[in-house]
């Protein structure tokens, strides 16, 4: 909400908790709709009828009633007078997209806020890249790597597990015993529980 705020020039200022002078505008505001709308709803259990008393309320009284906070001014006529700047979707867009650093997983799936997402270039897998992220969900998240845009989509977790991986094979058993050094401390515990010896023991020359 702050970078939001800051690209489109807007100052964003939050009360300190728990003081009510800070909020007193807002308090108001709540005491107003309270004692001008909510107390006279009875017994009305549709949302419709609930939100036709409220726009009532606002259009026939709350914008026409003089404000102290506004110099005796209504808000309606306070709102006329104002210099409001028009933002474009396109800038909202813009403001509302937030970025961060994610490593790909080797399956070529990266997480946000939670929820797994697709990577169909596989040469990105077990890279670092950074995720562009639309706030406004008009579009899907996108990796940016290099000057490069790429789509992301969603996990399909049912193609997902009918998907062979090739394992890795085997190294050779010379291979495999010239990699692993002798290990004194594993070679007796194997021998106090009974287990076969999993290294073998330097031939002396």
């Amino acid at each position: 909400m702050r970078i939001g705020c800051e690209r489109l020039g807007v100052t964003l200022i939050h009360a300190r908790p728990y003081d009510a002078p800070a909020r007193g505008k807002m308090e108001r505001f709540w005491r107003t709709l309270r004692e001008g709308c909510l107390d006279h709803l009875g017994t009305m259990t549709s949302l419709h009828d609930v939100q036709a008393r409220l726009l009532a309320f606002l259009d026939e009284h709350y914008h026409k009633a003089p404000h102290g906070g506004l110099l005796g001014k209504t808000p309606a006529e306070v709102w006329a007078g104002a210099r409001t700047r028009v933002v474009k979707e396109s800038e909202l867009t813009v403001a509302l997209t937030i970025r961060a650093r994610r490593r790909v997983r080797k399956d070529g799936t990266v997480d946000i806020a939670g929820v797994p997402w697709q990577l169909d270039q596989s040469f990105l897998s077990g890279c670092l890249v950074t995720i562009a992220v639309d706030l406004t969900g008009t579009a899907a998240p996108v990796v940016e790597h290099d000057g490069h845009r790429y789509v992301l989509r969603p996990v399909d977790a049912i193609a997902a597990g009918k998907m062979r991986r090739k394992r890795p094979a085997p190294a050779p058993e010379s291979e495999t015993d010239d990699a692993t050094p002798f290990d004194p401390a594993g070679a007796l515990l194997d021998r106090l529980v009974g287990r076969p010896p999993r290294h073998r023991a330097p031939e002396e020359d």
